[in-house]
């Protein structure tokens, strides 16, 4: 299974550090955040790593020439699920997608990959918590999640804090290109509404990642 990481923005709310590099390669416990991810996936299975870039992606190249790159030429004029629907090519035979600006530990992703269900989400439970000492990213910022049991109904920034039980990492598998769900999640983006999706397993993170 390969991993696909999302890094085509730059990262207004890590600047200064996103001044000159991209944002993936903000440093926490004196490595590159994306270090962190890589490591993560590969602990996972996921030793194939395919790379959306745009701001800069030149510098990750001449850095990691073993990824496979993909350009979101339009990264600066839409979203993070449109740089993902970039390598769209590269989702045959199942993949894990990434973030590259944020941590999770090497266990979650591996607890992730091991879920037997097709779409799973990697979701934090905790994440009010952890957005109490945050200056810069409100709650109403998080990729907040409904659930029903153990499954996910309904992503999206909308949902009111005090009705999301769980926030998503930005981690997910898909163990094939499943077209219903690709299918949803473009026309959400159309209609710029949240992503209502059937019941999809969920994977509670083991965070933070220890430094």
């Amino acid at each position: 299974m390969k991993g696909i990481l999302i890094a085509a923005g730059r990262g207004q709310r890590l600047m200064p550090l996103t001044g000159d590099v991209p944002k993936c390669y903000a440093e926490i416990g004196g490595r590159r955040i994306l270090d962190w991810c890589v490591e993560a996936l590969g602990h996972a299975g996921c030793g194939e790593i395919v790379f959306v870039g745009g701001y800069r992606m030149g510098q990750v190249q001449a850095d990691y020439p073993r990824f496979r790159f993909v350009r979101n030429a339009e990264w600066e004029r839409n979203n993070i699920l449109l740089s993902l629907f970039a390598a769209e090519r590269e989702m045959a035979g199942g993949f894990v997608s990434s973030y590259a600006d944020i941590l999770y530990t090497p266990e979650a992703a591996a607890r992730l990959v091991r879920h037997p269900g097709d779409i799973v989400l990697l979701v934090d439970t905790d994440w009010r918590a952890r957005y109490r000492p945050r200056t810069q990213h409100p709650e109403s910022d998080g990729e907040k999640v409904r659930l029903y049991r153990d499954r996910v109904t309904e992503i999206g920034r909308r949902i009111p804090p005090d009705e999301a039980p769980a926030e998503f990492t930005g981690v997910a598998k898909f163990t094939c290109c499943h077209p219903d769900a690709v299918s949803l999640a473009k026309v959400a983006v159309a209609r710029r509404c949240p992503v209502i999706v059937h019941r999809l397993p969920i994977c509670v993170p083991v965070l933070p990642v220890p430094l």
